[in-house]
């Protein structure tokens, strides 16, 4: 058989003039964090296997928008600063908020005090003060303020903040205590003006308040550190008379999020309420959510039915942590073990004992997240961004991990790899990106993806198992082979 040689050139030529378009297309960057020691690590490298998955992307498929990922600021996180040197000062302030950094977007800060405060203090300490004369967020300016504002300093897109109370002062309450009790009807009004003040206050100060929870977890915590229960319809009640009306009056453009606690039953309850009609759901921007329900279950089905409920409404996490856990110092093996366990471990009902197995912090992180993202939720904010070795300080001795640990007396500091586990979001994933469809062929791998405003595509994909995997990524007609470690995240940043 007789070969044209110069059909085969031409074939030639176009075959690898085609394969290099493709790669200049997809133009894929891979970052990788795992229990074998990858930090964000750039991945060049990929390993082939005879067995590999697929996983597709889709676009145009889009689901959510996504309002951002970050931190809280608390006067424990803000008190450790203060005991630093200003180079580690400065040091974590940028690894959060700076360019070089985790570049969180949407954060959550405490009104009044919380268990993560150093004493117990209200913006409004006289009692009978209706009208708030004496109202004042001086107990914030040698602390949260200053860590705010140097967070601004280095944010080149700026942060959104959501506020929340853990209670009111005892004066306005039934009981007369921090703990537990319910806000007096007689003070409804005056607790609305608490929140029209305090926004005022801290705008006063440049900061802007985007958002406010009506209560953190209205539910519960009745003998332990600062709290105050409503019912669902009592806090629709009030909002719906009293607080947005307020907000609404005084001219402030806030959103306003209800429930503020666990995904599961307790959350659908709190949807039938809050968006049972129009006049209900009127001032309510969306649902504030917590992780605390479980070490491993997200609650998909809760999470679904509440947005079904009010698809055009928010549903943000508002805080997570690995909590009744003293932090482990300098030991990023121990965040990757299945050896943490939470309150429920020794403190939840018998029925929900399942739900409260010994996890991995970094699973824990991981799973949540990208199963959040996979269900609605447009917004995911840890708890406190510093602690210290103890896991506090916290007036009740309340002790949890931060992704960031801190020595004051050493002036150390130690990135944990929760950190590096939320920059494979917040760094990737930036606000108003749109979560987009994902199909995947192995179910031992969790994977989520959204497409940037500046057409990038950001996919996160999670190796929960002891065995590496290999797969191929497709975008249309575009696709790559690449490989993930063993217990490793890993973030796949693909540009126009």
């Amino acid at each position: 058989m007789k070969i044209n040689k110069s059909l085969l050139y031409i074939f030639l030529v176009f075959t690898i003039m085609s394969c290099t378009d493709t790669q200049k297309q997809l133009n894929i960057e891979v970052y990788e964090t795992s229990a074998s020691g990858n930090k964000l690590t750039r991945v060049t490298e990929f390993s082939s296997g005879a067995s590999q998955s697929k996983i597709q992307l889709f676009p145009e498929k889009k689901y959510q928008t996504i309002t951002g990922f970050g931190g809280s600021f608390t006067e424990a996180s803000a008190s450790l600063l203060n005991r630093l040197s200003n180079e580690n000062r400065s040091k974590i302030i940028e690894a959060y908020f700076g360019e070089s950094g985790a570049k969180y977007s949407l954060t959550r800060t405490h009104m009044n005090s919380c268990d993560f405060s150093l004493t117990n203090y209200s913006y409004s300490p006289v009692e009978g003060d209706k009208e708030l004369k004496h109202f004042s967020i001086k107990e914030d300016k040698d602390d949260l303020i200053p860590m705010i504002k140097d967070a601004i300093a280095v944010s080149k897109d700026g942060f959104k903040i959501v506020s929340s109370p853990w209670t009111a002062s005892p004066w306005m309450k039934d009981n007369k205590d921090w703990r537990g009790g319910k806000l007096l009807p007689e003070y409804y009004d005056t607790w609305a003006l608490f929140f029209s003040k305090y926004r005022t206050a801290y705008k006063n100060e440049g900061i802007d308040i985007w958002g406010f929870t009506v209560e953190n977890e209205p539910v519960g915590n009745d003998g332990n550190w600062e709290s105050m229960h409503y019912s669902p319809e009592e806090m629709t009640n009030f909002v719906q008379n009293y607080l947005g009306p307020k907000l609404e009056k005084d001219g402030h453009d806030v959103k306003i999020l209800g429930f503020d606690q666990n995904r599961g039953e307790e959350l659908e309850k709190w949807a039938s309420v809050m968006y049972k009609d129009e006049a209900s759901s009127k001032y309510y921007d969306g649902m504030a959510i917590h992780w605390y329900a479980s070490t491993f279950d997200y609650f998909p089905e809760s999470l679904q039915f509440t947005h079904n409920k009010a698809p055009n409404k928010h549903l943000i996490q508002t805080e997570a942590c690995v909590d009744s856990e003293i932090p482990k110092w300098q030991d990023d093996a121990w965040y990757w073990k299945k050896e943490a366990t939470d309150w429920g471990w020794d403190w939840a009902p018998e029925k929900d004992k399942h739900l409260h197995p010994k996890y991995a912090p970094v699973n824990r992180y991981a799973r949540d997240i990208i199963g959040c993202l996979n269900n609605w939720v447009d917004g995911w904010i840890d708890w406190n961004m510093v602690l210290d070795t103890q896991g506090g300080p916290n007036w009740f001795k309340n002790w949890c991990v931060a992704p960031v640990i801190v020595d004051p007396e050493k002036d150390e500091v130690y990135f944990t790899p929760i950190y590096y586990t939320m920059t494979h979001f917040s760094k990737y994933i930036r606000p108003n990106a749109e979560v987009i469809d994902v199909q995947k062929t192995d179910k031992d791998l969790m994977v989520t993806a959204a497409k940037n405003i500046d057409g990038s595509i950001a996919v996160v994909i999670f190796n929960e198992g002891k065995e590496g995997k290999e797969f191929t990524l497709s975008l249309g007609e575009l696709s790559k082979e690449i490989s993930i470690k063993p217990q490793a995240i890993q973030t796949i940043l693909i540009n126009n």
